[in-house]
């Protein structure tokens, strides 16, 4: 067994190798040493025992020691690109949620149910590209389509949330929108609408999602896999977030960008 946990960080993407326990990892990655610097951070920590030629492990080996200080080694990296293509979804554990101010939930993988109750949905993509994109696929359905190999265009895997969509995941023209914080509400409607007149199962809303997450938009959990694999996470309850989770979703909903 290695002395050092095995990162896979999606924001950005990475493989890290490190000395830190994953809550210390989660306040060192989104915050650093100084504390100057916020960023969210979302990562899996890895069957320890997964090794691949596809990266340096050499790296971690050597470097993952006690510093001279007596500090552990924070992070060693063995990956910077293409890096969830290439670690299998049975490699993938616990998946970790850091807010901008260094504070982390952990999330375990569950049985998944195909959500039959919502017939729209909006999903945010976190690795390996990151737009948002609506469908009328299911979270399961959605991973398998859009890895699908036969298809000329898709992704080997993916990593992704899926965001509430209210009442316009049932009438995208006139269901209310007032308690949803997006800020690109008309155009979500207009391509959410186009699904009565449109064959296609999922369509573009963004290019491209800033390198974070609006914790306090995810509806049901995050996904990870291809057209064979699949991992659920979900997200804790509501009742859940206000009460054994409270620190931790107090932070999630305040900007320390402001």
């Amino acid at each position: 067994m290695s002395d050092y946990h095995l990162y896979l960080s999606l924001i950005p993407e990475a493989l890290i190798a490190s000395m830190l326990e994953p809550e210390e990892f989660g306040s060192y990655y989104a915050v650093g040493r100084s504390g100057r610097v916020f960023g969210e951070s979302i990562f899996f920590e890895l069957d320890p025992s997964f090794r691949s030629d596809d990266f340096a492990f050499s790296l971690a080996d050597e470097r993952c020691v006690t510093q001279p200080d007596g500090k552990p080694k924070s992070s060693v990296y063995l990956g910077i690109y293409n890096v969830l293509a290439r670690i299998p979804v049975s490699a993938i554990g616990k998946l970790y949620l850091v807010t901008d101010d260094g504070r982390t939930l952990e999330l375990e993988r569950a049985d998944y149910t195909p959500d039959r109750e919502h017939p729209l949905h909006l999903y945010q993509e976190f690795c390996p590209k990151s737009p948002l994109v609506a469908s009328r696929l299911e979270p399961q359905a959605f991973c398998r389509s859009i890895t699908d190999p036969t298809r000329p265009v898709n992704l080997p895997r993916i990593a992704f949330s899926d965001m509430t969509l209210g009442e316009l995941a049932f009438d995208p023209l006139n269901g209310k929108a007032d308690d949803l914080p997006y800020g690109y509400i008309p155009h979500l409607r207009d391509v959410l609408s186009d699904f009565t007149a449109n064959t296609k199962d999922s369509k573009l809303v963004l290019k491209h999602v800033r390198d974070a997450v609006l914790y306090r938009t995810v509806q049901t959990g995050f996904y990870v896999g291809d057209h064979d694999h699949f991992a659920f996470y979900p997200f804790p309850s509501r009742e859940a977030l206000t009460s054994t989770y409270y620190d931790w979703w107090r932070s999630a909903q305040i900007s320390h960008f402001d």
